[in-house]
């Protein structure tokens, strides 16, 4: 396979995005928003109950705030003009070129991922006026940090892209995407720190999802509640996801393509 259209998908993604100049500065804003009103929330939990889990709240609010700017760039959905594509029918014209389409959806996301990331500059930066944010411990902790968030995009991804590959079959998966996205914020600790949830047998499913490779893992490396070689157990679990989402989306866009069928004639 040759990967330098690839390449060229995803520059051009990028150039696309940033045409939407309004968007970027409305992204940031909402960020900012949300930093201020999760910091006061967070604040005002910890004064009335204390620490909690062994996180204090400067690591709760620097874990709060992360995971919002992690949000510019996991929230960017590219498999969703799969779906769009195979309720129109054009999916079929895009079935006929010499390219991948998965792996054109994955350049495209990439490139608007890219561009996303570079939102995170001046959102970090602006955040720093509202709150304090800890250090990662070390600097290796800081790349690991780095890596988790990487593998938890792919992770990410290939839940998107199964998602929107079912609408082969159903043509319409906007109510199972909501329940999963629901199911996929609580579990991935992008809400709430998995660490919160209650001791036992809820926990521990929590952290055996395959959504807390998203948020959760890279999170708990920055704020060290994964420490040693606890990083590597957590990296190594995040490559297992990843794999497998990966041959589940592949193996259904597969099957998918036997099944095309061109809505409206």
């Amino acid at each position: 396979m040759r990967i330098r259209p690839y390449v060229e998908f995803a520059k051009r993604a990028f150039s696309r995005e940033g045409t939407y100049r309004t968007q970027v500065f409305t992204h940031i804003g909402s960020v900012l928003l949300r930093v201020f009103l999760l910091s006061m929330v967070w604040t005002a939990l910890y004064r009335n109950n204390g620490e909690q889990a062994g996180i204090t709240l400067p690591a709760m609010i620097t874990y709060a705030t992360l995971a919002l700017l992690l949000d510019l760039i996991y929230g960017v959905n590219g498999a969703y003009v799969i779906r769009e594509k195979i309720r129109e029918g054009s999916i079929a014209i895009d079935l006929m070129r010499p390219i991948s389409v998965p792996f054109y959806v994955l350049a495209d996301t990439v490139g608007q991922t890219l561009f996303a990331s570079m939102q995170i500059i001046p959102a970090l930066g602006l955040s720093l006026f509202i709150v304090h944010l800890d250090a990662p411990a070390t600097l290796g902790a800081a790349f690991a940090f780095l890596v988790a968030v990487l593998l938890g995009f792919v992770v990410n991804f290939f839940l998107d892209l199964i998602m929107a590959t079912i609408t082969f079959w159903t043509m319409e998966i906007f109510g199972v995407q909501l329940m999963v996205q629901f199911i996929s914020s609580l579990l991935s600790g992008s809400l709430v720190p998995l660490y919160f949830f209650p001791p036992g047998i809820i926990q521990q499913l929590a952290f055996a999802s395959p959504f807390a490779a998203i948020y959760n893992a890279p999170l708990s490396i920055y704020i060290g509640k994964v420490t040693g070689l606890q990083i590597v157990t957590t990296l190594g679990t995040q490559v297992v996801w990843a794999f497998v989402f990966g041959v589940v989306a592949l193996g259904l866009w597969r099957l998918g393509e036997r099944q095309v069928v061109i809505q409206g004639g």
